[in-house]
């Protein structure tokens, strides 16, 4: 599998994680407990192996909830693609979305589907320690594993911006002495201002006008097509620089590598934002990453206007068709994954009519079909899943020595690195971080050690 990179490594801060914070589902102030690292560069392996140990992403921030302590227990879940068969939710929801498109007809009523919740409350305010110097390019020493940094040719991204026409300039001529700006004229205004203000008007058009939005089957694409992704956040986003400096390291920053193989899908492997188009303009973006083994939905964003076709639900629809497509090209890319299941909170059963499916074990790290697991989430919102329970965590951590770090650019196991650096008191740290990675991870991850 070839990477993006110079080299195929994952380059993590840790961040631990012991303090409570606020829950988005049962709004406990207190309760939600996860551990976190930020992640600087990951491949897509790394990042399928820590997902099946129930770990997820915001944007670059890599989290894992505390199952046994957090107030809403999050079970990663998964859809057998190949296998799936749609519920009569389902069918009515795709019915519902041919009707609009063929008649235009916007169905009546409010829209009551739940919006998954990202985790950003739990990431660290003050980003990453590490400087970008410090990351990039790391020293493998000989006293490292030398296999951790294979050298690979740099490949495409999978979100392909549009290459930017040049700008046609006329002669240059000098600029002649003056005064300044007149101050009779209207001031210059931004571009931003123009693009939001003809928006609106075009709005207020089609208001005036009653028409309701219709239009051909619109197109899902893994490229911009009539305006870069920036101009959509641009247009839809309201004029706070902090709103979409959020906006954009949870929805367009990705630490994933786009990585190509031979026996891979044609489009490669890493992050991809689907483009749902409608006359000309996009109506709903899906987030999600392809990995080695799955396609992982990470999140939707849509214009309101739409929300009563239950477009997260639509879109899931069309991308565990989509994974289909993908496993004809890669035969082990046969999974959906849906992100987390939350049983103690109603509103995020949802996930569960994807059938079948599975549910992760929280502590062996085993897959278990939901039927099995629903009758013990009735008597506890955190359980062990697996029912054998002589079973064992797959992958558990055997070696401390062998975690990987990077220290001062230079990358080491972290024997050798305790030893450079007595009296730096991060084992028990370093020896937590490892158990929730597990073995295989933490031997290939990089580790920062400032």
């Amino acid at each position: 599998m070839a990477a993006a990179g110079a080299s195929s490594y994952s380059i993590v801060e840790y961040f631990g994680g012991e303090d409570g914070y606020r829950c988005g589902y049962c709004k406990n102030e207190t309760g939600n407990f996860s551990r976190g690292m930020w992640s600087h560069t990951m491949t897509v392996q790394d990042y399928q192996d820590l997902i099946d140990r129930g770990w997820r992403r915001s944007g670059k921030y890599v989290y894992k909830p505390i199952m046994n302590k957090t107030c809403c227990p999050q079970y990663t879940i998964r859809c057998h693609a190949l296998r799936f068969q749609p519920s009569k939710t389902h069918k009515k929801i795709l019915k519902k979305m041919n009707k609009f498109l063929s008649k235009g007809e916007m169905p009546a009523g409010q829209c009551d589907e739940p919006m998954d919740l990202h985790c950003g409350d739990g990431a660290p305010r003050d980003g990453p320690k590490a400087h970008s110097f410090e990351v990039e390019r790391p020293v493998f020493t000989e006293t490292s594993v030398q296999e951790a940094a294979p050298k690979a040719a740099k490949s495409e991204t999978p979100l392909q911006e549009p290459a930017p026409s040049p700008s046609v300039r006329g002669p240059t001529a000098t600029p002649k002495p003056g005064v300044g700006a007149d101050p009779n004229r209207p001031q210059c205004r931004k571009a931003k201002e123009l693009r939001k203000e003809r928006r609106l008007q075009k709005e207020q058009l089609k208001k005036q006008e009653g028409g309701a939005p219709s239009g051909p089957t619109p197109t899902t694409a893994l490229s911009p097509q009539a305006k870069t992704l920036e101009e959509f956040v641009v247009e839809s986003l309201p004029d706070n620089a902090i709103h979409n400096l959020e906006f954009r390291r949870f929805l367009c920053d990705s630490p994933l590598e786009a990585e190509t193989a031979p026996d891979g899908p044609d489009c490669g492997y890493g992050s991809f934002h689907q483009q749902y188009w409608l006359d000309g303009h996009i109506v709903a973006v899906g987030v999600i990453d392809i990995l080695p083994n799955c396609v992982s939905s990470v999140y939707l964003y849509y214009h309101p206007d739409f929300a009563r076709l239950s477009l997260g639900s639509y879109s899931a629809l069309r991308e565990i068709a989509f994974t289909r497509q993908l496993q004809k090209q890669s035969t082990k890319l046969c999974f959906y994954y849906l992100g987390f299941y939350i049983h103690s909170c109603p509103k995020m059963r949802y996930k569960g009519q994807y059938q079948p499916s599975d549910l992760l074990c929280p502590e062996t790290y085993t897959w278990v079909p939901l039927e099995h697991c629903l009758p013990k989430l009735e008597n506890s919102p955190y359980a062990r899943l697996n029912q054998d329970p002589n079973a064992g965590e797959v992958n558990v951590l055997k070696n401390l020595g062998q975690v990987l770090v990077l220290h001062r650019r230079s990358v080491m196991p972290y024997a050798i690195y305790a030893r450079k650096r007595k009296g730096s008191g991060d084992e028990q740290e370093v020896q937590q971080y490892a158990g929730l990675v597990g073995q295989s991870c933490a031997e290939r991850m990089l580790l920062y050690r400032a």
